[in-house]
């Protein structure tokens, strides 16, 4: 591993590991937070004008956007502008140095620049160089790439909404943070390769593609059976009953995934016969008449509340649950005992959302807020231009 800076031993599974980060917005920047969580040293290199996302507000906290509080977290930032031959001797000094090189430029925009994958591996031949973008370095190289244009064209879309409705994107940039969850699952699996052989490899990920493999059973229908699928709202096109309903007061998710599971369902809501009926013995025979079965379940679930339906329901281990804002989502997170906040352990004192990994020897740690732009530079430039 690389040498890091003086303060940058985590104890961490990643502690040693040197991530020089070029990406901005989100897929990158995921991708990054993800490995310094795990105690990797990142160094954030930015622009004059900073990432982009600093300028996403409202929301805001402390007039920093929370967009951007929320996927830069344990990094340390410093502005180099590229077109300087001081500031992109320093780039190149970092590339030099880094055990993993993160970029999300458009395709070739890192040549102009000497910091693309055959000019840093040249000096630096055992680094694992990621490079993302929208739609490859081929064909759809020249497309800027957005998780909406994700979205759109990879045909999330139209699965999303009423069937007889436009169609919706969903409302966070999956895509994006996805595609950074592959960019971090990948740079693991090619560190542990460079850990057994000592060589380094450029690694590609796009938005496109990876939003075709993350709509797995959707793609597939198409892929391996020839059925483009069709928005159908909130209900699942092999699966019945698993989708929202109305209660007394407001609805309710309710899902039986499996024969045992429907059983158990139909008696808690005092239907038992509705169990017994042959054409509805089978998962497929429910989907054939999940509009008959509609009918019944919702008048069942009609006489009584939200509450008490969630609780019944759940005493007999039947998937259900409440339709919550992000608001109640956290607060039920707490009330479970997953402690969804994570504050860092630095005078700023930044509230972000946890790392969903738990580890028992090695936990994610949270020692730097995300930081103001330009706030680690001093301490970078002299460690590069000494170290």
């Amino acid at each position: 591993m690389a040498n890091v800076l003086p303060d940058s031993p985590t104890g961490g599974p990643l502690d040693g590991v040197l991530v020089a980060d070029f990406s901005r917005v989100l897929a990158g920047p995921y991708a990054t937070m993800v490995l310094a969580d795990l105690g990797a040293t990142v160094i954030k290199v930015e622009g004059p004008g900073g990432d982009d996302t600093r300028t996403w507000k409202p929301p805001v906290r402390d007039d920093v956007a929370t967009y951007y509080l929320s996927i830069n977290r344990n990094k340390r930032s410093i502005v180099l502008d590229l077109k300087d031959p001081d500031d992109l001797a320093d780039a190149k000094r970092l590339a030099a140095r880094a055990d993993v090189m993160i970029e999300n430029m458009k395709p070739g925009g890192m040549v102009r620049f000497g910091l693309d994958h055959p000019s840093v591996a040249a000096t630096n031949p055992s680094v694992v160089y990621c490079s993302i973008s929208g739609f490859g370095t081929r064909g759809g190289a020249h497309l800027p790439g957005y998780d909406l244009l994700a979205q759109a064209t990879s045909g999330l879309m139209s699965l999303t909404g009423d069937a007889d409705g436009k169609p919706f994107r969903v409302g966070a940039a999956m895509f994006d943070v996805l595609t950074g969850l592959h960019a971090a699952v990948a740079i693991l699996a090619a560190l542990r390769h460079r850990e057994a052989t000592g060589e380094g490899q450029l690694l590609e990920t796009n938005l496109l593609s990876t939003a075709l493999a993350c709509l797995v059973n959707q793609t597939e229908a198409y892929v391996g059976a020839g059925v483009v699928p069709q928005r159908m709202g909130n209900a699942h096109p092999s699966v019945f009953p698993y989708e929202p309903m109305p209660t007394a007061d407001g609805e309710l998710i309710v899902i039986a995934a499996n024969d045992g599971q429907f059983r158990k369902l139909c008696t808690v809501l005092g239907d038992p016969a509705m169990a017994e009926d042959p054409r509805f013995a089978t998962m497929s025979g429910r989907v054939e008449h999940r509009v008959e079965i509609k009918d019944r379940l919702l008048a069942r679930l009609a006489t009584r509340t939200t509450r008490e339906w969630f609780q019944a329901i759940t005493d007999v281990g039947i998937p259900c649950g409440p339709i919550n804002s992000i608001e109640g989502g956290v607060e039920l997170a707490r009330e479970l005992g997953l402690e969804p906040v994570a504050t860092a352990a630095d005078d700023a004192a930044v509230p972000t959302v946890r790392s969903p990994v738990d580890f028992s020897a090695t936990p994610p740690t949270y020692r730097r807020s995300p930081p103001r732009l330009g706030a680690d530079g001093d301490e970078v430039r002299a460690w590069l231009q000494n170290g």
